[in-house]
């Protein structure tokens, strides 16, 4: 049957695709959010994968006869796409942390709103921007980035890199580090003013302690301390996330396969 021998190759082919990007799109901000439906985004990496698989169709090995090269085919293509979801979701989380920072600032950190991405002490304002987060991705379009370099990862990381050899443990280690660096570096840009002008507050507030002990300067500043906080942040959000738009679109610039073609 020709027919039957040529589609076995495709198959093949199709399911290692299918594993690069499903453990992709499991990750990636936007499309592998835990809020949507795991049946959404299985139908995300399925389509993704058919679009994806005539281009890279050249660079996949044919079936190997052994088990053992079969499952180390399967284990590089789930970690090299486990690991470019992960660095780009990285890079995003910085919006959710800086919203955190400013909400330990302006005194609204409760353990009372859990979040499943960043723990039980998480906060609305917090939730607010971790859920901004999937919005900006798919309206400002910044999606293509982390695909573009999902893609170029094939040229990167040839399916079948872990049958020459153990992975570059060093050089995937330090891309992780780079971009945990970048995103916490990112949450403290965004945080700042909020982070200065709590310091100031405290200042103040402990110059007061000491000019008149009797006062109840707490009780006195704590509700300033909140009003200020959020009429800051209705301030300063639209520059926030013009900042993090910017600095997502350049760190998702340099994500690995981004230069590969």
């Amino acid at each position: 049957m020709p027919v039957l021998g040529a589609l076995t190759p495709l198959a093949f082919g199709f399911m290692l695709t299918v594993c690069r990007v499903s453990a992709a799109v499991m990750l990636l901000p936007g499309l592998g959010e835990s809020e949507a439906p795991i049946t959404v985004r299985a139908g995300l990496a399925l389509a993704m994968s058919l679009v994806l698989m005539p281009a890279v169709l050249p660079l996949l090995p044919d079936p190997p006869g052994a088990p053992a090269a079969l499952l180390a085919l399967v284990a590089g293509e789930l970690l090299a796409g486990g690991v470019l979801g992960w660095l780009a979701r990285l890079i995003g989380m910085a919006l959710p942390i800086a919203g955190q920072l400013m909400s330990t600032m302006i005194g609204l950190a409760s353990v009372l709103n859990p979040d499943p991405a960043l723990g039980a002490q998480t906060t609305g304002l917090s939730r607010m921007m971790s859920l901004a987060v999937p919005v900006l991705v798919l309206v400002s379009g910044l999606y293509t980035l982390p695909i573009s370099a999902l893609a170029g990862s094939y040229h990167l990381l040839a399916p079948g890199f872990l049958l020459s050899g153990p992975p570059r443990m060093g050089d995937m280690a330090a891309e992780v580090t780079e971009a945990t660096a970048r995103a916490f570096a990112l949450a403290l840009q965004l945080a700042a003013p909020f982070v200065i002008a709590a310091a100031l507050l405290q200042t103040v507030i402990g110059v007061l302690g000491r000019l008149v002990p009797s006062m109840q300067v707490g009780n006195f500043t704590a509700p300033l301390q909140l009003l200020g906080g959020l009429l800051l942040s209705a301030m300063l959000i639209s520059s926030l996330v013009g900042v993090w738009t910017g600095a997502v679109q350049s760190g998702w610039g340099l994500l690995p396969g981004s230069g590969a073609g």
